[in-house]
């Protein structure tokens, strides 16, 4: 009988931190349902105590899914556990995730403690979250450079408390496989109570050394029983764990006896959507995932593949959702073939929302041959401007080799019409001066970032922005086939987002 894996996914808590990725909470239950129907066993759904939005994100997360746990992350603090078990009063399966720095940097340099407090602290914590919910995880902060003698004694000390997963995560990315092998591997021989199964270990690897998924697959191959992982592997610095990696690694080593819940058939609809719900885009050459994952441009691979498509493909790309033989959408395609396709992209639209996407899809199709994937899920993602106070009513530029740049933009600023023109160094400057002209604000322009999806010279381009007013950061998304109108759709962006 094979072993089982518990897949712990973290992508709207740990994910969600990667600056200006932030979700509404009715994207955060669009994403959770997805999650559910790929299989997740534990959503982390958030840390209620940092933000409103973070607790009522918990809330209507616990409302929204059945089956799989739903997860609250705290501090070693009561009032976090407090403010998590009033958050999960609706989830028909609770966890709480309390824990605490471990090594000794954190001890000396976090928490100015000593070891034996913070044993003291971590027990107390665990039987503290045990009067709220049975299922409580704990995790040792830093365990990744945390001596495998002084950890054992801490997991000792919560498993006896209470604990019933205990999180053991490489926060900084540094371990090498056979050393985070080793570390699961000595707590699973010097701690009776995961030997008893009386808790099971939990990896939590981040990417910041490229090994998460090397790391989590050496925890999982000395005893640990959960991985916790993110979609996309999206994160902290470098990312966390990618699910996808994880699921698929264990999928194709058939010498691996260790099964997961997860439909892989899902994988891919559910990257595409995280991706375009946080308008952070996958990397090409992205494992499982990235476009080209399953494409050949070598001679030499090509003829291999058309001779049997395994010399060169290990996977099939149907198992993780990849249909082979998509639709191509012109626009000729009726609304049906835009339905279906959003459907394989794990996007469901329905009357209004479907016409009035279907609608853009049309303009879209006229300016192009084909329409991809990454097109229509901008599409399926633009009516979440819609409620924007400000909003592009038009935008005119004038340019050209020896002649300054000029724009001329209208604005619709709650129903209420503005023009103004600018000149500028280049099409962009002029229409973002254009902008400023209207919006009298004081901001500053910290990045600006060009992505064109694909090769195409008539694709859409995607703008991303980071703008700075009032001592706060704002990040803005645009995309058009015309990279101005992007620019001036990311600025938009960020000042709608602006705190009054």
């Amino acid at each position: 009988m094979s072993d089982r894996l518990f897949i712990f996914d973290t992508t709207l808590r740990d994910g969600e931190q990667v600056p200006g990725c932030q979700l509404n909470t009715v994207e955060k239950i669009q994403v959770a349902k997805q999650l559910e129907a790929l299989g997740v066993d534990v959503i982390e759904a958030g840390f209620p105590i940092s933000s409103p939005g973070d607790f009522n994100s918990v809330i209507e997360i616990s409302k929204a899914v059945t089956w799989p746990t739903i997860c609250a992350l705290t501090r070693a603090v009561q009032k976090d556990i407090d403010v998590a078990a009033e958050a999960l009063q609706f989830a028909k399966h609770k966890r709480i995730h309390t824990g605490i720095g471990t090594s000794d940097s954190h001890i000396k340099y976090k928490f100015n403690s000593n070891r034996e407090e913070i044993i003291e602290r971590a027990v107390a914590a665990v039987k503290y979250a045990k009067r709220y919910v049975e299922d409580v995880e704990f995790y040792a902060e830093d365990a990744g450079r945390t001596d495998n003698e002084y950890l054992a004694r801490v997991v000792d000390a919560v498993v006896k408390a209470g604990a019933t997963v205990v999180n053991i995560p490489d926060t900084t990315g540094y371990c090498l496989p056979q050393e985070f092998g080793a570390k699961i591997k000595y707590l699973m021989e010097h701690v009776d109570g995961l030997s008893a199964g009386k808790a099971i270990l939990s990896t939590h690897c981040h990417n910041d050394l490229g090994m998460a998924t090397a790391n989590t697959i050496a925890g999982i191959m000395n005893g640990a029983r959960q991985a916790e992982v993110t979609i996309n592997g999206i994160g902290e610095r470098a990312g966390n764990t990618s699910l996808e990696e994880v699921a698929m690694i264990l999928k194709c080593h058939k010498g691996i006896d260790i099964d997961t819940n997860i439909n892989t058939q899902k994988i891919y609809p559910t990257s595409r959507l995280v991706s375009s719900l946080m308008n952070m885009p996958v990397q090409p050459n992205k494992a499982i995932v990235g476009r080209n994952a399953f494409a050949h441009s070598s001679g030499i691979h090509q003829d291999g593949v058309l001779k049997n498509v395994q010399t060169y493909e290990i996977m099939d790309p149907k198992d993780v959702g990849i249909d082979d033989n998509a639709i191509v959408l012109t626009a000729r395609s009726g609304r049906a073939a835009l339905k279906h396709r959003l459907s394989v992209l794990g996007v469901e639209l329905e009357g209004e929302r479907l016409d009035a996407t279907y609608q853009e899809f049309l303009k879209l199709a006229d300016k192009k041959k084909e329409v991809n994937d990454d097109d229509i899920l901008m599409l399926a993602g633009a009516d979440r401007a819609a409620a924007h106070a400000i909003k592009l009513d038009y935008l005119q530029v004038t340019t050209g080799m020896g002649v300054k740049s000029v724009a001329c933009i209208g604005l619709d600023i709650a129903g209420e019409k503005f023009e103004a023109s600018a000149s500028g160094n280049g099409p962009v400057d002029a229409a973002i001066k254009a902008l400023k002209n209207i919006i009298k604000r004081h901001t500053v322009l910290k990045e600006f970032t060009i992505q064109a999806i694909s090769k195409g010279s008539d694709d859409v381009g995607k703008v991303h922005m980071q703008v700075e007013y009032d001592g706060h950061v704002y990040y803005g998304f645009g995309a058009n086939t015309d990279i101005v109108s992007a620019s001036v759709e990311a600025y938009i962006d960020c000042i709608n987002k602006f705190k009054k």
